[in-house]
């Protein structure tokens, strides 16, 4: 995570809206997080006839927000949900992580196998997403060779290659499902949802505190059983700090929820963050109080 200091002014950080209030960047990045999936109805079309690649190949029916490498829902250890993106193209790996951001997952991208079995060594990984056709082979190959690691991570293909022949080889060589190109976000939700649930470890992912009900898989959250809306990246804070209350989380550990290692951090972003989720956890009544233990990180307690 690359980490960008305040000019005296603060001028990195913040503007002011028409009513004279600071507003941080981050807020306004929020802000736009806060657009209707509905709205963004992704259809990856590939005509052999007019489109030389995928990248030309891409079509939406909504302007997408500028896209996140990693993008971002929260696991039992309280940091965000993760999954690995196996695609090696780049404006299709974008439309995803940013289709998949709406929904609070951290996507992981890399085009090369070799990259994706580094990256599996050195992260866990809730779920993968991989392609076939790949700069350095074929991408089925990685299956077995994650699964002789140990590792049952589910793995979806994404694929051009979708004739019932590949799909049954696919699905032999031990994918969790096999979805071929082109495809609904929408479809891809539901079944990264579906293979989701059959982990033990998601099993049971509502996370409640105080009068809170928080659920990562489906990022809603309510306050005796009133929604309470909040902006994605608050979300995933009040996620990672609701799973170990009563506990203190560093501040490493909550930047690492909110941030991937390639985005630019505000030297003060994540305290703006928890300061505006406390207000909206107060005004809702929510039963919770969240407390800064100075050099380290935060706490949530029930009140």
């Amino acid at each position: 995570m690359k980490r960008v200091q305040n000019d005296e002014r603060g001028c990195e950080q913040y503007g002011e809206d028409e009513g004279g209030e600071e507003v941080s960047r981050q807020e306004t990045e929020d802000r736009s997080d806060h657009l209707d999936l509905q709205l963004l109805r992704i259809v990856f079309v590939l005509d052999p006839n007019n489109c030389g690649s995928m990248t030309g190949c891409l079509a939406s029916s909504a302007m997408l927000p500028q896209p996140l490498w990693r993008t971002e829902g929260t696991r039992d250890n309280g940091r965000a949900m993760r999954i690995l993106l196996i695609e090696d193209e780049r404006e299709l790996a974008e439309a995803l992580s940013a289709a998949l951001g709406k929904h609070g997952i951290v996507t992981d991208h890399t085009m090369h196998l070799a990259d994706a079995v580094e990256l599996t060594r050195q992260n866990g990984y809730d779920a993968i997403l991989l392609d076939r056709r790949l700069p350095d082979g074929e991408g089925l190959s990685f299956i077995p060779e994650l699964r002789r690691t140990g590792k049952d991570t589910p793995i979806i293909v994404l694929t051009a290659l979708n004739e019932p022949r590949q799909r049954i080889e696919g699905l032999d060589l031990g994918a969790d499902d096999y979805l071929g190109k082109p495809f609904l976000v929408e479809e891809l939700m539901a079944r990264l949802r579906a293979v989701l649930r059959r982990s033990p470890e998601l099993a049971e992912l509502k996370i409640t505190a105080g009068r809170l009900v928080i659920d990562p898989l489906h990022l809603s959250v309510t306050v005796d059983a009133t929604p309470l809306d909040l902006p994605r990246r608050e979300l995933l804070v009040l996620s990672a700090l609701a799973r170990r209350k009563e506990k203190t989380v560093l501040r490493s550990t909550l930047e690492a929820a909110v941030y991937n290692y390639e985005e630019e951090i505000q030297s003060n972003a994540l305290d703006a963050h928890i300061s505006r989720l406390r207000k909206r956890l107060i005004d809702a009544g929510a039963g919770v109080a969240i407390h800064n233990i100075r050099g380290v990180g935060y706490l949530m307690k029930e009140e």
